[in-house]
């Protein structure tokens, strides 16, 4: 290779509005990933570092933009990538695929966003029936040359001709059955030029075309089909996983080819400035002697730790050492580099700031703030709610009787269980049917992704840390373990031998943890995770028996809590939910649902209720639930002393809390067919007919009962009121707030306000104490959110009920369309992600953004908040900081989460990127 020299670019023929489409590595930096992509910006960067960089150039994303909107590349595009490849090849002195001393290159995708195998790669352009030739005699290698030609046609005809590639492998595989070896190094220069034709023989037979010999004709189609990669099936279901726009478009990079294939001076790796797994410092990576990048990410051979490179090649081991620290200390953050060295002369061909566990993500966190390369508010960006979730999930319990069979590497955490599938087809399906499976692959490949997606965790028997399976598997969050190599997978046959001769058939159970590498036999029983007894208070960070984990999240934790301005409170109906959710570190109850006060031993006293004929009736009835209301109150005001708990009252429809019309309809049939009928159940059935709506969601509910129900929501303000007395005299400190559901009017609340004051100040003036009872609504109607300015002046505080809101915003009844049509639509592109899951702020999001602005604008002073499922969910939260609410509530397992993400969203950077 000739070493890097300043580029002198001639200028294209044409161009297009003066947009410039191709930029070589020494003109961009890590900053323009949106148009060179992180791979080109990486790359660039790499070489303004003065890191040893193959040369090459970038097509940008712009470029791939044009072509997926028009169906054709940019006019100027063509003679900007002349002009840069007249270029290169005046620096490396040869031209690409000549007959004597060939240039080759690579064609490499590259999006902003590293979406890992999900898109097209072809290495060794430029070679031809001519060039192989010339390429031996340059090399001195017959069998290298062949090897990397057999090679090109093997991923120019997958990728770019769209031939079946288990053709090829079905065709290597014979050649090394008939040369009675099992590795393909073991192959000679005659075994692969025979291999080559044979090659040749399946691209016209199954292309239609002859395997293209002008070398510029391969790389034109090879960056085309970059480009078409770029909206193929295995990339959108990747983008819809991770939550990658669709319109950002693929950057193309052709790099000039350094070969690891050259022989055991020669070799490919893949290295982690820390271990993506732990985040411990330390040497981590693997590497493969004699073989190719794509060699080492397929896990096609078992490779070797990364440490063993210093045995090897010391001289390339102390100055990829050397590399590494540069790269990290210049990212300040975990690098992924894959690297080649071709004959003793190392090569930097990627960095990119690497894929983490969620465990790695706050440990590394942590470390660079003790080594002041980043301070708590970078901090923050470097960690997600999602990430600490997985971090909330049980463990297998180490003390269990279990049956371990097998260990491999332990490449993404997590204790996953279900029953062993073969291929990826039979994940999604079982999957679907409500199976939970693993999935068990000799080594996975990016068309493996929805069967990956599908199950709780992959297992596989080749590969290491950097493999297909490893990467994508940690990117997602999934339990896996790789390169478990005393197990022998047969996908054929569907069943994996384990040591002792046992055969796990395809449907048996199996358990994998990805903490250790281990695999068992069976259901392995877990155990509540750490970092939950953390939260519970059963585990103290900084104590002898906290672990290092327990104690980054402690600390990321404080950060976060200092920095947010988003309180954050539970969904909680009793008190010992409320003091679970205290431990989380809720702040107060935002959502109080007290209609599941009301099942249990209290139904018969509701069911008197909805049947009473006369006032007298229902005052007896109400009067018996009245002290059952206050105990409940009172519980929740010393579990939540000093803190805000906010109480619906009443919300869903009468007829949930009578007996089911078809199951009571049945009972009544028999009773009477016996003679011996019940008043009570012909009563009962006479209310359920008069009370059955056709959509109760949006009938008799809410509001609506308060006012029809004579007496029903003020015998709750009074349970309330009581209770805060009782609590008060008992020198507590309740912080009640009376919330009236489903409010489409001001004047719905005006009324229900007026009663609810009266009895307030009945309650105090018969108890003696002064009580402060803030009331308000929720707005969890399209109406209520248009009209919420005229809504303010009744109310003190709005809470937001996403959930209805997107219901009737959408159209939809989540009871029934989750379960319908939603798959649909996540396939097809509608959704990103449910509405139900993240908040749409196009449609729920400005409604919620407006009422909040125009509550405000009548009442100053109105505090907001949400207490749908939304106020747990990370994207959301930083939804709701940005339009202004004062809190979020959630469910308490989700509090630590939403305490995170409105820390990460008060100091949200435009510049931080650590997808």
């Amino acid at each position: 290779m000739s070493e890097n020299k300043d580029l002198q670019v001639a200028e294209p023929a044409t161009s297009v509005e003066g947009v410039k489409f191709v930029y070589d590595f020494t003109e961009g930096n890590k900053d323009l990933k949106d148009l060179l992509g992180g791979k080109g910006a990486n790359l660039a960067e790499m070489t303004n570092l003065g890191l040893p960089v193959p040369p090459g150039f970038t097509i940008t994303t712009e470029a791939c933009k044009v072509y997926l909107d028009s169906g054709e590349e940019p006019a100027a595009l063509r003679d900007e990538v002349s002009a840069h490849l007249d270029a290169l090849e005046r620096r490396m002195g040869k031209k690409l695929g000549q007959a004597d001393d060939p240039l080759l290159v690579s064609v490499r995708s590259g999006a902003k966003f590293s979406m890992p195998g999900m898109m097209d790669t072809v290495l060794n352009i430029g070679l031809s029936d001519k060039s192989v030739q010339g390429l031996a005699v340059q090399a001195g290698d017959d069998r290298f040359a062949w090897d990397s030609y057999r090679r090109l046609i093997q991923m120019f005809g997958k990728t770019v001709l769209g031939v079946d590639g288990e053709l090829f492998e079905d065709a290597l595989e014979a050649a090394k059955t008939a040369k009675k070896v099992t590795v393909d190094t073991e192959l000679e220069a005659a075994d692969l030029k025979k291999l080559v034709t044979r090659f040749k023989r399946i691209v016209k037979t199954e292309a239609g075309r002859e395997f293209p010999q002008d070398p510029r004709e391969q790389m034109d189609l090879a960056i085309k089909a970059v480009f078409d990669s770029w909206n193929g099936d295995r990339a959108k279901l990747y983008r819809r996983q991770e939550r990658i726009p669709h319109d950002l478009g693929t950057a193309v990079n052709v790099c000039s080819m350094v070969f690891g294939n050259l022989g055991p001076d020669s070799g490919t790796g893949v290295a982690f400035t820390r271990d993506p797994a732990s985040g411990h410092q330390g040497v981590y990576g693997d590497y493969l002697q004699n073989a190719q990048g794509e060699d080492v990410v397929a896990g096609i051979r078992n490779t070797v730790p990364l440490a063993e490179l210093e045995k090897i090649d010391k001289k390339s081991y102390d100055q990829l050492l050397q590399i590494m620290e540069t790269l990290e200390n210049h990212y300040k953050d975990l690098c992924d580099i894959e690297f080649t060295i071709e004959r003793g002369q190392l090569w930097m061909l990627q960095t990119r700031v690497g894929k983490r566990t969620a465990g790695a993500a706050f440990r590394i966190a942590t470390q660079l703030v003790d080594q002041g390369l980043i301070d708590e508010t970078e901090a923050l960006q470097r960690v997600t709610g999602a990430q600490l979730a997985q971090l909330m999930f049980p463990r297998f319990d180490e003390d269990a009787k279990v049956e371990k069979v097998g260990r491999g590497i332990a490449a993404s955490p997590g204790a996953a269980v279900g029953k062993a599938v073969f291929d990826s087809y039979t994940a999604v399906k079982w999957s679907r049917s409500g199976e939970k499976v693993i999935l068990v692959r000799r080594e996975t490949n990016p068309d493996d992704l929805d069967g990956m997606i599908a199950a709780e965790g992959i297992l596989t028997s080749r590969g290491g840390k950097t493999s297909h399976a490893a990467v994508v598997a940690r990117g997602m969050g999934k339990t896996c373990v790789c390169g478990a190599e005393e197990l022998e997978v047969d996908t054929k046959r569907r069943r994996m031998t384990v040591p002792g001769g046992h055969v796990v058939e395809e449907g048996d159970v199996i358990s994998i943890d990805g903490s250790s590498g281990k695999v068992y036999l069976g259901e392995v029983p877990v155990v509540p995770s750490p970092v939950v007894e953390y939260f519970e208070g059963r585990m103290h960070a900084g104590a002898d028996d906290a672990d290092e984990l327990v104690e980054a999240v402690h600390r990321i934790m404080a950060f976060a809590d200092r920095k947010r301005r988003l309180r954050v409170r539970a969904n909680a109906d009793n008190a010992e939910d409320a003091l679970r959710a205290r431990r989380f570190g809720a702040q107060g109850i935002g959502l109080c649902r007290t209609e599941h006060m009301f099942l249990g031993d209290r139904r018969e006293l509701v069911e008197r209720l909805i049947l009473a004929d006369t006032e007298t009736e229902r005052e007896e009835s109400l009067k018996q639930l009245l002290p059952l209301q206050k105990k409940d109150f009172v519980e929740l005001f010393e579990a939540m002393d000093g803190l805000p708990v906010t109480i619906r009252l009443l919300d869903p429809p009468l007829h949930e809390f009578l007996p089911d019309i078809t199951e009571l309809s049945v009972r009544v049939a028999l009773a009477e067919a016996r003679k011996d009928s019940n008043e009570n159940d012909l009563r009962l059935l006479q209310a359920v007919h008069r009370l059955h709506e056709q959509n109760p969601m949006l009938g008799l509910r809410g509001v609506r009962l308060g006012l029809v129900i004579p007496g029903l929501f003020t015998m709750q303000v009074r349970a309330i009121a009581e209770a805060a007395a009782e609590r008060k005299n008992a020198k507590g400190d309740p912080r009640a707030e009376i919330m009236i559901p489903l409010v489409g009017t001001v004047q719905e609340l005006e009324i229900v306000r007026e009663e609810a004051d009266e009895v307030i100040a009945e309650v105090q003036a018969a108890t003696g104490v002064a009580l402060k009872l803030s009331i308000g609504t929720m707005i969890e109607l399209p109406r209520a959110a248009l009209t919420a300015g005229q809504i303010a002046e009744a109310a003190e505080f709005f809470s937001f009920g996403t959930n209805d809101l997107t219901q009737t915003v959408w159209g939809f009844s989540r009871d029934d369309v989750e379960a319908s049509f939603f798959t649909a639509y996540l396939e097809k592109g509608i959704f990103g992600v449910s509405p139900f899951e993240t908040i749409d702020k196009d449609g729920v999001g400005s409604l919620v953004a407006a009422a909040a602005k125009a509550g405000r604008e009548t009442r100053p002073d109105l505090k907001l908040g949400v207490c749908g499922e939304h106020g747990g969910d990370p994207e959301s939260v930083h939804f709701f900081h940005e339009v202004g609410l004062d809190y979020v509530s959630c469910s308490p397992f989700r509090i630590p989460v939403a305490r995170l993400e409105a820390g990460r969203a008060a100091t949200q950077s435009q510049g931080s990127d650590h997808r």
